[in-house]
């Protein structure tokens, strides 16, 4: 007898396979059968036509200091996650010298908007080298599975200290060390190794992160590792990423099909619209394609940016009257002054003294600022949405419509400020980049950019937007939407034994009212170490999510299950 058997499932198996009506067995933490009329179960669950996929398999996630301490590893296991892969972009916390911890922290917090005071106080620091942080990790049971790669910036700083901080260059020592560190990483288990090369990327004192201006033989260097075991993948944030530079990535992708070439290893790489260029996101994928190299760009399923607001950031942080009365006051208070109509008409009155860069950036955005209405974002708003264009045809000022949109839900309103993968006002690029053959989904950040994002609710996204209720262009096909986020993913990081629903694979599952399911309003919570601040965002129509055949979720809620363990991909 199965341990579990679910019954009359509308499957979408990850292989891209239209769905069709099945049972679905488990025994352990394996699949057994998939078909009609299976046999009894110890339990069994009637799915009565709801959507069962394989779990979602997220390859671009920050858990790095969360992992150590929280077990749910929320928002991303609210969504359908039972893998994630963390140290992705070239920051992680090991290798780590004692005497490393806080600068650690600090590229971290700069890289990735990780409040400093949080990873202090909740990271454990149990480890130095990088299989001591993987055997601590292996340690901590968990909501969902986890697997990391070998970052960059901490290799660079455990072998040459200031120099490698300081993004001097590397000595033939130098690469040889590195290159001996990351082979050690992948062959205990590590996933793959991960750099960042865009000025985008800072540490909290303003200084790129270890790495940015490595050269070739350093790089190259590195992945030599990789290619001697015959493992792992080489994870990078390119040059001109976040659009700061147009001109080098054409080269930057012909150098990185070269190391592909060289290592023989899969190399993804973040891809994104950017203004500057809005065409240039095809000449690259084109130029990624144009070889047998494992080139794989990764690619987002929304637009890529912040979202603005009174807990967050907005266009009168650096008002006189607002910085010198209202910056520190508890949100009610604040919320309640901010209404008061002498406070209201000073701070619209007033321009800064010295601008704030962010909020000066918000202010002069108004034509792509989109308030987040009603109860389920909208990802797509249209152009006449945005605050400018409700002002417009409303007759009044856009600051103020601003300012009176802010103080909405007691003041806990969003706004959508799409940066990157918008240039259109439209999907439309976004669709084609998610239906290119090289391309793969990531870029949700779970963990990570906590008090501006919350893009780690994108499954639900690719599901409710993309395979049902998009309106202004073609939507996707159910069954590519979760190829995408199931078998594709697993099958980069050479995850075999996951992202599909067949006999003999991982029971990790989700089961799925495709009617209903939905991202809510993103919500900010102070619920990290030292009272750290991050956005979060729930989910409706997750009926269940298994783990290792084991259910960690019921509608939404944690049943208090920890079957998640750590990946270990040479190892393993």
């Amino acid at each position: 007898m199965d341990d579990l058997v679910i019954r009359n499932a509308r499957v979408v198996d990850g292989t891209g396979a239209p769905p069709y009506p099945a049972d679905v067995a488990v025994t352990g933490d394996r699949i057994t059968a998939v078909g009609q009329g299976a046999g009894p179960g110890r339990r069994t669950v009637d799915a009565d036509g709801a959507i069962l996929t394989p779990g979602f398999v997220d390859i671009h996630t920050h858990y790095d200091g969360q992992a150590t301490w929280d077990p749910i590893l929320a928002p991303s296991s609210w969504h359908g996650v039972t893998t994630a892969v963390m140290g992705n972009c070239g920051v992680g916390f090991a290798p780590a010298r004692p005497d490393r911890h806080d600068w650690l922290i600090g590229l971290m917090e700069g890289v990735e908007d990780i409040p400093g005071s949080a990873l202090a106080e909740g990271i454990t620091w149990e480890w130095e080298s990088f299989p001591q942080f993987l055997d601590a990790l292996d340690r901590t049971p968990r909501t969902m599975d986890l697997g990391t790669q070998v970052p960059h910036g901490a290799v660079r700083a455990y072998v040459m200290g200031e120099r490698g901080a300081r993004n001097e260059p590397a000595t033939a020592d130098d690469i040889a060390a590195m290159k001996a560190i990351v082979k050690e990483g992948v062959a205990a288990g590590a996933l793959g190794f991960s750099t960042s090369r865009t000025l985008a990327h800072r540490a909290i004192d303003g200084e790129p992160v270890p790495g940015t201006f490595a050269a070739e033989d350093e790089l190259f260097g590195i992945g030599e590792a990789l290619r001697e075991l015959g493992a792992g993948v080489y994870e990078i944030a390119p040059v001109g990423a976040a659009g700061e530079d147009v001109n080098a990535p054409p080269d930057e992708v012909r150098w990185m099909r070269r190391l592909a070439e060289a290592t023989g290893r899969p190399v993804s790489f973040a891809l994104l619209q950017v203004d500057a260029a809005p065409d240039l996101w095809r000449e690259l994928m084109n130029l990624s394609a144009g070889t047998d190299a494992r080139l794989y760009p990764q690619v987002a399923g929304r637009p890529f940016g912040m979202l603005i607001g009174l807990e967050t950031l907005h266009a009168f942080g650096d008002h006189p009257t607002y910085v010198s009365e209202l910056a520190l006051l508890p949100l009610p208070e604040r919320v309640g002054r901010m209404r008061d109509p002498d406070v209201r008409a000073r701070i619209l009155a007033e321009r800064p003294p010295e601008e704030d860069l962010l909020a000066a950036m918000v202010r002069g955005c108004l034509d792509r600022l989109f308030p987040l209405d009603g109860d389920r974002p909208d990802y797509e708003p249209a152009p006449d949405d945005s605050v400018a264009a409700r002002a417009a045809a409303t007759g009044r000022d856009p600051l103020e419509m601003l300012y009176d949109l802010l103080l909405e839900d007691d003041g806990r309103n969003l706004l959508l400020l799409p940066l990157l993968n918008y240039s259109e006002r439209s999907l439309d690029p976004v669709r084609e980049m998610l239906t290119h053959p090289r391309a793969v989904l990531g870029l949700g950040d779970g963990g990570a950019h906590c008090g501006f994002i919350c893009d780690a609710s994108l499954p639900t996204t690719m599901l409710s937007h993309w395979a049902r209720d998009r309106r202004r262009g073609e939507k996707l096909p159910l069954e590519h939407v979760v190829r995408l986020m199931t078998r594709d993913t697993a099958r980069l990081y050479g995850l075999e034994d996951r992202g599909v629903i067949a006999p003999g694979k991982k029971a990790d599952l989700n089961l799925i009212d495709f009617d209903r399911v939905a991202n809510r309003r993103p919500e900010m919570r102070y619920d990290l170490p030292a009272g750290g601040r991050r956005l979060v965002q729930r989910a409706d129509g997750y009926l269940a999510t298994f783990v290792s055949g084991t259910q960690v979720f019921a509608d939404g809620e944690h049943t208090g299950e920890l079957p998640g363990r750590l990946v270990r991909g040479a190892r393993s």
